[in-house]
């Protein structure tokens, strides 16, 4: 995903991917660094400064996709240069944007069930599943409430160690069966949360939607929250309290983050109706825009 510029000390920050083979571990011993954490690279030289990985040893698929973003956090009454990331794991992850310190984790933003259990042969069921947590969504951080939005999947995955008998002379082979939103659809939702990172990641709020939160966040300096749904609506809610406060059927899945701009001082809202075919999503290729009255 992007990476987030921090001018001021010269870093890039951004997500790094899982290990591969990605549910096997066996084969890569020990903590295979720089997987499934957060980077902070030097602009100038592209040297790295710092690595903060969130899961060593990544058995389940927990890479980093989510976007990073830049703020301030209040710590013990310090205000100190952050950048957080919203997790597969299913926290908010805050990091000092200089060191790499882990300044906190959010209260979870989806349910965590065997979080870290190992994949066996019998199969183990763990929540939040590889598709997250918090996956591709980018969040959206409020500067003047230190409120980040989060979009997010709650969705298990059942791992299961199998096993190919030897054969014409070659050796067992072992490997992990993947089976994503386990227990079928209808176990699956999404979650749209307000954490506040000026008290260490506390809920503020938190709606739950049948399907699954796949696109991103926008919160504006209104008051309002925007986000999409795969059933083709674009809601509004209120930033401070969670109340949806207006909602418009696009005809596909809404599964890119609104944005805003203006234009002669009137303020837009649009959004790209596309759908997603891998979470099975109705495909569309509309991009849409509202305009806030005048």
């Amino acid at each position: 995903m992007t990476p987030a510029l921090d001018p001021e000390r010269g870093l890039l920050y951004l997500g790094t991917g899982n290990p591969a083979p990605q549910n096997y571990g066996h084969s890569r011993p020990g903590d295979n660094l720089y997987t499934s954490g957060v980077a902070a690279l030097e602009v100038a030289t592209g040297a790295l400064r710092w690595f903060f990985q969130q899961v060593p040893h990544d058995l389940w698929g927990y890479d980093a996709a989510s976007q990073t973003v830049l703020f301030d956090a209040v710590i013990d009454g310090r205000t100190v240069p952050a950048v957080g990331q919203a997790g597969k794991t299913g926290w908010f992850y805050v990091n000092d944007r200089t060191t790499g310190e882990l300044l906190f984790k959010s209260e979870p933003f989806v349910p965590q069930v065997n979080l870290f259990a190992p994949p066996t042969p019998e199969g183990v069921t763990v929540a939040p599943g590889a598709a997250g947590g918090a996956s591709w969504s980018p969040v959206s951080y409020d500067p003047d409430t230190g409120v980040v939005y989060v979009a997010a999947i709650h969705g298990p995955s059942r791992y299961s160690v199998v096993t190919l008998p030897a054969e014409g002379g070659r050796l067992p082979v072992r490997y992990t069966l993947l089976e994503e939103f386990a227990g079928g659809e209808e176990v699956a939702f999404g979650t749209l949360t307000a954490l506040d990172t000026r008290d260490r990641g506390r809920i503020r709020w938190q709606v739950k939607t049948e399907q699954i939160l796949v696109g991103g966040v926008l919160a504006t300096a209104g008051g309002l929250v925007f986000i999409g749904e795969g059933n083709g609506y674009l809601n509004a809610y209120d930033a401070e309290t969670g109340e949806r406060l207006w909602r418009f059927q696009t005809g596909a899945g809404v599964n890119a983050p609104p944005i805003s701009y203006a234009v002669e001082g009137r303020q837009y809202v649009a959004v790209a109706s596309g759908g997603s075919r891998l979470f099975g999503f109705r495909p569309g290729g509309a991009l849409i825009a509202f305009a806030l009255p005048e």
